[in-house]
């Protein structure tokens, strides 16, 4: 890194990080479609890259801290553990493709922003619930 008062430099490194990740979860998805791809590094894939590419979190954005904690620890880690499970030929190969097709526009994951909001549905059920029978029984 640099020591730029400014973080000029460590703000450059860290957006090639981003946009090494996002081609490479974008690859993974490319990835997941090809029969040379195990079974189990699919689901894996299915998962992290409908998760990546929702647009809405899990944990939302503007929540301190918590709220960067899943784009900068589950979806990297995902992105690694999906990584190691893929023959290195086959995801040099998709890592071409994405990179490719990622210049032209980046994609986004609808299923992946349903799940969230099935989740989150379901958390303020519950909280509705525990509430209610909160103070239902006083």
């Amino acid at each position: 890194m640099t020591t730029d008062p400014h973080g000029h430099g460590y703000r450059a490194a860290l957006k090639a990080r981003a946009e090494a990740l996002e081609r490479d979860t974008y690859a993974l998805y490319l990835a997941s479609r090809d029969p040379r791809v195990p079974w189990y590094a699919k689901v894996l894939v299915g998962l992290i890259v409908a998760y990546a590419l929702s647009p809405i979190d899990l944990i939302p954005d503007f929540i301190p801290v918590l709220g960067y904690l899943d784009d900068l620890l589950i979806v990297p880690a995902g992105v690694a553990l999906a990584v190691w499970l893929i023959p290195q030929g086959v995801l040099d190969e998709h890592r071409a493709n994405a990179r490719r097709q990622l210049e032209e526009g980046a994609p986004r994951s609808w299923f992946g922003a349903l799940v969230v909001v099935v989740v989150w549905t379901l958390v303020i059920l519950a909280c509705l619930r525990w509430l209610g029978d909160l103070l239902g029984g006083a």
